[in-house]
């Protein structure tokens, strides 16, 4: 389905500059990357550590910052 809205003459020349800048093929696709990149959610500071602990798992992580902590007191 096909709708038309109405914008601002300020609006559409913002949408030309974003749909140029992201080489999109229309004005429908530039406002569907936008809308994504919007409500896409964050990534987790875990999934950024992950390239440094991928042999260790949950379990084994905590106990050894368990026994790093009680090391230290």
């Amino acid at each position: 389905m096909v709708t038309t809205i109405q914008v601002d003459e300020k609006t559409i020349l913002l949408l030309k500059k974003v749909k140029e800048s992201l080489a999109a093929a229309s004005y429908d696709e530039a406002i569907i990357r936008m809308a994504k990149k919007q409500i896409k959610p964050e990534k987790s500071i875990g999934g950024s550590l992950k390239k440094y602990y991928k042999n260790y798992n949950t379990e084994k992580l905590v106990r050894d910052l368990q026994k790093e902590r009680r090391n230290e007191q």
